[in-house]
């Protein structure tokens, strides 16, 4: 009797090759696996967890029709990057009123005396300043130091040269300076 691998064993390409067969096992073992990194790099884009978790749940929907057009020529993990800024900035679209909406409520709030205004983390005042850089600059932060990639990783996942990622993390730095200066963090 052949012994079957068991799935969290399987490598990725094994995993892409029987989901886009249609193996729902697969499939939904390739989403544990990498659920994390989504999650992660969806927070660190928009900064709030229930908008993280929001765009979280819409990449793995996506990628249940996504998955057969990897045609797997760079890391799934690139390729997946991709698929989640997509949806974030999708989400960013799609809520842009809303976001008006509460903030001018938010606004109202802070005049009337309903609310209050938190002390801040440096580390989020930090990823708040990141999240107003933007698109490339922002992309190659959130590539660079919140995961933890290359330069060289980061142009792949980003589709610029490696020394276009280089000026924008040096941009991005001059403009973080200049944020956090203006928030009284520096």
């Amino acid at each position: 009797m052949a012994m079957m691998l068991d799935e969290s064993e399987a490598s990725d390409a094994d995993l892409i090759g029987r989901a886009k067969g249609g193996d729902r096992r697969a499939f939904g073992t390739l989403l544990e696996r990498h659920y994390d990194f989504v999650y992660r790099t969806a927070y660190r884009w928009c900064g709030r967890k229930a908008d993280a978790e929001d765009i979280a749940q819409e990449v793995c929907v996506r990628l249940g029709k996504a998955i057969r057009d990897y045609r797997g020529g760079g890391a799934f993990t690139t390729w997946l990057y991709s698929v989640t800024m997509n949806a974030a900035r999708d989400m960013m679209r799609k809520t842009a009123r809303e976001t008006v909406k509460t903030d001018a409520y938010g606004v109202h709030a802070l005049i009337s005396g309903e609310a209050s205004v938190e002390s801040e983390d440096p580390t989020e005042a930090l990823w708040a300043a990141v999240r107003q850089l933007p698109d490339k600059q922002r992309d190659a932060v959130l590539l660079v130091y919140g995961e933890g990639l290359s330069h060289a990783a980061a142009a792949e996942a980003m589709a610029i040269s490696e020394t276009t990622v280089s000026w924008h993390i040096h941009e991005a730095k001059k403009r973080l300076k200049t944020l956090m200066r203006s928030a009284g963090e520096v």
